[in-house]
């Protein structure tokens, strides 16, 4: 109990939302999935499978394996998105020919066509939110020197 009337928390009360470094993360990651839905639904894609293919156009193929680490998604997440992936042909899972234990992922002539529609989607994106390339790089940069620390974290 709070000797304030109204049992508002304190401004240091870490237990305030407006304290956590979790939930503006959150929201921001909402936020950003609700602006690319539009953005990518004439390529085909959601979110999660554009994140996908953008380590594909990057690297291809792809383990299964360096794909769940690139992405810090589990398997059991990422083998139902690859099979929606390949069903929609955008790509294709195969045995590697040098480890049969390992899944490789290998872009289809679809879905590396689909690359120079999605250069314009990062494009829209900034426009939409209205931020400069320099303002999206810093917070890109810090944004990944927390993945990096929360990695290794975890």
């Amino acid at each position: 109990m709070t000797d304030r009337p109204d049992d508002t928390p304190a401004a240091d009360d870490l237990l305030r939302l407006d304290r956590q470094v979790c939930f503006p993360l959150y929201a921001a990651t909402n936020l950003l999935q609700r602006l690319y839905r539009p953005l990518l639904a004439p390529l085909g894609l959601t979110y999660s499978q554009y994140l996908v293919m953008l380590v594909l156009w990057g690297r291809d193929p792809v383990s299964v394996g360096d794909l769940c680490a690139c992405l810090h998604l589990d398997n059991g997440t990422m083998s139902p998105l690859l099979k929606r992936m390949e069903q929609a042909g955008f790509v294709a899972r195969q045995r590697d020919p040098d480890d049969e234990r390992r899944v490789l992922i290998t872009l289809t002539p679809h879905g590396r066509a689909l690359r120079e529609q999605a250069e314009e989607v990062p494009k829209e994106l900034a426009r939409r939110i209205e931020a400069a390339p320099d303002e999206i790089a810093h917070v890109r940069s810090v944004v990944q020197s927390l993945v990096g620390k929360l990695d290794e974290a975890v």
